[in-house]
Protein backbone atom coordinates (compact mmCIF):
# COMPACT_ATOMS: atom_id res chain seq x y z
CA UNK A 1 0.00 0.00 0.00
CA UNK A 2 1.17 3.51 -0.75
CA UNK A 3 1.44 5.73 2.28
CA UNK A 4 1.43 9.47 2.67
CA UNK A 5 2.11 11.77 5.59
CA UNK A 6 -0.38 14.00 7.33
CA UNK A 7 0.61 17.14 5.39
CA UNK A 8 0.35 15.27 2.09
CA UNK A 9 -3.08 14.00 3.09
CA UNK A 10 -4.20 17.54 3.92
CA UNK A 11 -2.93 18.81 0.58
CA UNK A 12 -4.70 16.03 -1.32
CA UNK A 13 -7.94 16.80 0.50
CA UNK A 14 -7.51 20.51 -0.29
CA UNK A 15 -6.96 19.72 -3.97
CA UNK A 16 -10.12 17.60 -3.98
CA UNK A 17 -12.05 20.40 -2.31
CA UNK A 18 -10.76 23.21 -4.51
CA UNK A 19 -11.15 21.25 -7.77
CA UNK A 20 -10.36 23.53 -10.76
CA UNK A 21 -8.99 26.22 -8.41
CA UNK A 22 -6.36 23.95 -6.84
CA UNK A 23 -3.13 25.85 -7.45
CA UNK A 24 -0.28 26.53 -5.02
CA UNK A 25 -1.52 29.82 -3.54
CA UNK A 26 -5.15 28.73 -3.23
CA UNK A 27 -4.13 25.45 -1.55
CA UNK A 28 -1.96 27.36 0.94
CA UNK A 29 -4.75 29.85 1.71
CA UNK A 30 -7.34 27.07 2.08
CA UNK A 31 -5.21 25.08 4.54
CA UNK A 32 -4.08 28.19 6.44
CA UNK A 33 -7.70 29.23 6.96
CA UNK A 34 -8.77 25.79 8.17
CA UNK A 35 -5.77 25.38 10.47
CA UNK A 36 -5.93 28.92 11.80
CA UNK A 37 -2.26 29.53 11.11
CA UNK A 38 -0.30 30.78 8.15
CA UNK A 39 1.56 28.17 6.14
CA UNK A 40 4.60 29.11 4.12
CA UNK A 41 4.66 28.52 0.39
CA UNK A 42 7.40 25.91 0.95
CA UNK A 43 5.21 23.98 3.39
CA UNK A 44 2.86 23.34 0.48
CA UNK A 45 5.17 23.46 -2.54
CA UNK A 46 7.60 20.77 -1.38
CA UNK A 47 4.88 18.18 -0.60
CA UNK A 48 3.16 19.05 -3.91
CA UNK A 49 6.34 18.11 -5.78
CA UNK A 50 6.60 14.85 -3.81
CA UNK A 51 2.96 14.02 -4.51
CA UNK A 52 3.37 14.75 -8.21
CA UNK A 53 6.52 12.58 -8.44
CA UNK A 54 4.70 9.81 -6.57
CA UNK A 55 1.81 9.81 -9.02
CA UNK A 56 -0.78 11.05 -6.50
CA UNK A 57 -1.50 14.25 -8.41
CA UNK A 58 -1.13 15.55 -11.91
CA UNK A 59 -1.01 19.13 -13.07
CA UNK A 60 -1.70 21.26 -16.08
CA UNK A 61 -1.19 24.92 -16.80
CA UNK A 62 -4.26 27.14 -16.78
CA UNK A 63 -4.87 30.02 -19.13
CA UNK A 64 -2.71 33.14 -18.78
CA UNK A 65 -4.45 35.90 -16.83
CA UNK A 66 -3.88 39.65 -16.90
CA UNK A 67 -3.94 39.79 -13.08
CA UNK A 68 -0.86 37.50 -13.08
CA UNK A 69 0.95 39.49 -15.74
CA UNK A 70 0.14 36.91 -18.39
CA UNK A 71 1.54 34.01 -16.35
CA UNK A 72 -0.30 30.73 -16.08
CA UNK A 73 -1.31 28.89 -12.90
CA UNK A 74 -0.28 25.28 -12.37
CA UNK A 75 -3.53 23.56 -11.44
CA UNK A 76 -3.43 20.23 -9.62
CA UNK A 77 -5.80 17.28 -9.86
CA UNK A 78 -6.07 14.04 -7.90
CA UNK A 79 -5.22 10.77 -9.60
CA UNK A 80 -7.03 7.49 -8.98
CA UNK A 81 -4.06 6.48 -6.83
CA UNK A 82 -4.63 9.49 -4.56
CA UNK A 83 -8.34 8.75 -4.24
CA UNK A 84 -7.62 5.15 -3.23
CA UNK A 85 -5.07 6.24 -0.61
CA UNK A 86 -7.40 8.90 0.80
CA UNK A 87 -10.26 6.42 1.06
CA UNK A 88 -8.01 3.89 2.82
CA UNK A 89 -6.71 6.57 5.21
CA UNK A 90 -10.28 7.57 6.04
CA UNK A 91 -11.26 3.95 6.68
CA UNK A 92 -8.32 3.49 9.06
CA UNK A 93 -8.92 6.87 10.78
CA UNK A 94 -12.60 6.06 11.29
CA UNK A 95 -11.73 2.74 12.94
CA UNK A 96 -9.08 4.33 15.14
CA UNK A 97 -11.34 7.22 16.21
CA UNK A 98 -14.17 4.80 16.91
CA UNK A 99 -11.89 2.65 19.05
CA UNK A 100 -10.59 5.72 20.86
CA UNK A 101 -14.11 6.96 21.55
CA UNK A 102 -15.12 3.60 23.04
CA UNK A 103 -12.14 3.71 25.41
CA UNK A 104 -12.99 7.26 26.54
CA UNK A 105 -16.65 6.45 27.31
Amino acid sequence: MDTIGRREEQILLAIGSLEDEAYLVSIRKFLSKIQGKSLSIGAVHIPLRRLERGGFIRAHLGEPTPSRGGRRKKIYFLTDKAIRVLEENKRVHDILWSSYASIKS
